[in-house]
């Protein structure tokens, strides 16, 4: 968290604040959220430029600035951007603050403060290895089957990783599977291509669903609007721990996958024979 929907929920908000406006000034209250360069080159290289085009890729943000230089933007759990005025009171949360013309400001507030900024010519250089956009036309069915064939590893730890399901995290990893009726626990590489296929069309489904809500309201996350996001009313499984399954009425239950929280039903998401 956040997760693909509710990063490009930001991106949507943020795009008409931010595209066309310069930069001038920048401070930094927490310095390890600057990854690259050091904050006090931060802050003189990314005085005077000017925002152009917003985009996203997977969970990271990737704010366009003249001259050929990009602000990438990694939210990792609690992070959110907000576009406010300059004379409100600054949030104890806030990390970096980029002044913007017209008596604005985009402040960075991060509670766990895990968040990291990188400026940068090259945006590939920083970005890990990451798998098609789920939303995009490379994330087919046989693709998918032919990167499992090689996975021992349970399903949902796989589509996870960033290599399958590129900007796909908890939240949506358990509601795609709960839709495709495939246990979390499941190995990878016992999928069939129809199965994948069926994957590929429930992941689809839920990440555009999740942006169509602006994304889930979970903890202390907020998009740069402030107005929570309204997806979380249509999880189905995810922390529904003890509830009634939405399909079969069997009770859903809670287990750990790779380290991760999952919620699933045991009727509907029975193990393959």
């Amino acid at each position: 968290m956040p997760e693909l929907p509710e990063v490009e929920t930001h991106i949507v908000e943020l795009r008409p604040l931010l595209k066309g406006r310069c930069v001038e000034g920048a401070s930094v209250f927490w310095p390890r959220t600057i990854a690259e360069p050091d904050p006090d080159r931060f802050c003189d290289l990314v005085r005077g430029r000017r925002f152009g085009e917003l985009q996203r890729r997977a969970k990271y943000m990737l704010l366009g600035l003249d001259a050929g230089w990009t602000l990438v933007v990694h939210l990792r759990m609690t992070g959110t951007l907000r576009v406010v005025p300059s004379d409100r009171e600054m949030d104890r949360h806030t990390q970096v603050v980029l002044g913007l013309e017209g008596g604005e400001e985009l402040r960075y507030l991060d509670l766990r403060k895990f968040g990291r900024f990188w400026l940068v010519r090259d945006a590939d250089r920083v970005l890990p290895p990451l798998g098609p956009e789920p939303l995009s036309r490379h994330f087919t069915g046989r693709w998918l089957h032919e990167v499992l064939a090689r996975r021992q590893a349970a399903i949902k730890a796989v589509l996870l990783d960033q290599r399958v399901g590129a900007g796909v995290g908890n939240i949506y990893a358990d509601e795609a599977l709960f839709r495709a009726r495939i246990h979390p626990e499941r190995p990878a590489a016992t999928l069939t291509l129809k199965e994948c296929q069926t994957l590929c069309r429930t992941v689809r489904h839920v990440l555009r669903t999740g942006i169509a809500w602006r994304g889930s309201f979970i903890s202390s996350y907020a998009p740069p609007s402030g107005v929570p996001g309204r997806f979380q009313a249509r999880h189905q499984v995810f922390r529904r721990t003890g509830e009634p399954c939405p399909r079969c009425r069997t009770v859903i239950e809670r287990i750990r996958v790779g380290q991760r929280s999952t919620h699933y039903c045991p009727f509907c998401q029975r193990v393959a024979a």
